[in-house]
C-alpha cells in the first residue's frame, strides 16, 4: 500500500528497506514522500528499479 507525505527535503532518492520480514520501497521526490511496502526482495527491487529509471537517478539506496 502506498503511503504518501509531505517532506522537506526536495532531493530526489529512493531507499529499500527490510523489517520484520516485509520490504519497503521509500520513494522521494519534489517535497512528496511515498512508501510502499511488499512481502518479497524481489518485487521491492523491481519496483524500485522501476521508480530510479522514471526519475532518472544514479542509484537506490540500501538501508
Amino acid at each position: 500500500m502506498d503511503n504518501p507525505q509531505n517532506g522537506s527535503n526536495a532531493v530526489a532518492q529512493i531507499e529499500v528497506v527490510e523489517a520484520c520480514g516485509e520490504w519497503f520501497v521509500r520513494v522521494m521526490n519534489d517535497g512528496q514522500e511515498t512508501t510502499s511496502q511488499f512481502d518479497l526482495e524481489s518485487l521491492a527491487l523491481a519496483y524500485a528499479e522501476g521508480q530510479r529509471l522514471r526519475l532518472k537517478l544514479e542509484a537506490i539506496r540500501r538501508l
